[in-house]
């Protein structure tokens, strides 16, 4: 089994920076590839970004490419989403998740592990 706990979300004004964490527990983080996801309220769940296992291989969907950076510090079994120039179409429901063997890209039926969440509110 798989703990993911995503910390960082919070309020914020558009055009301002945030960063999210998903700290990992229960199996060696390096054989983890990692996501992240968001669900906006009244809509379905999204794919966000992805990161391979060395940190090597990312993918992001292009509505945050160029204003979002996912990366991962093996060593403290964390990976991060760094949000900058937030707008409130970014509010949502961020979910942080695991896929075990394989890189999942953005299929949210290729992971395996899920966290439960952090809300990240912009304000216009």
């Amino acid at each position: 089994q798989v703990q993911l706990v995503e910390t960082g979300g919070g309020l914020v004004q558009a055009g301002n920076s945030l960063r999210l964490s998903c700290a990992a527990s229960g199996r060696t983080f390096s054989s983890l590839a990692m996501g992240w996801f968001r669900q906006a309220p009244g809509k379905e769940r999204e794919f966000v970004a992805a990161i391979g296992w060395s940190g090597g291989t990312t993918w992001y969907s292009d509505s945050v490419k160029g204003r979002f950076t996912i990366s991962r510090d093996n060593a403290k079994t964390t990976m991060y989403l760094q949000m900058n120039s937030l707008s409130p179409e970014d509010t949502a429901v961020y979910y942080c998740a695991a896929s075990v063997g394989r890189f999942p890209g953005r299929l949210q039926n290729n992971y395996d592990y899920w966290g439960q969440g952090t809300q990240v509110t912009v304000s216009s």
